[in-house]
């Protein structure tokens, strides 16, 4: 496990955006572990949670020359995760979101934040249907000069849906791209695994990944 790894998940835990138990998802599964991203919501948290985008983007797709933010949860993700290329690596690198509904008053349309062009990374907190990511990418092939070159995510569950294949995956073969996570389920087995204090939640969690894992799981 990569250092940035067991950062996130150690702040993760601490501010309660990873939990532990018994979740109803809202697929009707049971889960033994719940995330939830919006709970990184401090200076300090959400500085933590920057820097490990930051590192897992230069590790996994680093040509890039904007980062982009669904509206909502992608707003403070891209804000964040720039100024974290630019202290930790120099990167001065652009970023931009959607609005939800485009601006019809002063210079109005639908984008806010640096041009659209280049090569595009979307930063997002999970990937659960694929829904705002389809709608992001429609918004943005609208776009003549920029090219979407990838999608980094906080979390991947690699959890199948109702077909034999992830929404992570759906989303790499609808549009070509790669979707990479700062940490996925197999990190947090194995995060899980080395803790003393979390190795009682491990039964639990490999049962689910059996049942509801990806077969390359």
């Amino acid at each position: 496990m990569k250092s940035y790894q067991k950062r996130f998940l150690d702040e993760a835990l601490k501010v309660g955006a990873l939990k532990f138990g018994e979740f109803v998802l809202k697929s009707g599964r049971v889960s033994p572990y719940f995330f939830n991203a919006g709970l990184f919501s401090s200076g300090q948290s959400m500085g933590v949670l920057a820097e490990c985008y930051a590192a897992a983007l230069f590790e996994h797709m680093p040509e890039f020359d904007l980062l982009f933010g669904p509206a909502y949860k992608g707003i403070p993700l891209v804000s964040a995760a720039s100024i974290a290329c630019a202290q930790k690596s120099g990167r001065d690198v652009p970023f931009a979101f959607n609005r939800k509904e485009r601006k019809q008053h002063g210079e109005g349309g639908q984008f806010v934040g640096g041009a659209l062009k280049g090569r595009i990374v979307i930063l997002d907190d999970v990937i659960t249907a694929g829904t705002a990511i389809r709608e992001v990418m429609q918004l943005l092939s609208t776009q003549s000069e920029c090219e979407v070159v990838g999608c980094m995510l906080a979390l991947d569950r690699q959890e199948c849906g109702q077909k034999a294949v992830s929404a992570v995956q759906e989303v790499e073969q609808s549009f070509g791209i790669p979707v990479r996570s700062v940490v996925n389920l197999e990190g947090l087995i194995d995060y899980v695994a080395q803790s003393e204090q979390l190795q009682p939640k491990l039964d639990a969690i490999k049962a689910y990944r059996h049942q509801y894992g990806l077969q390359s799981s």
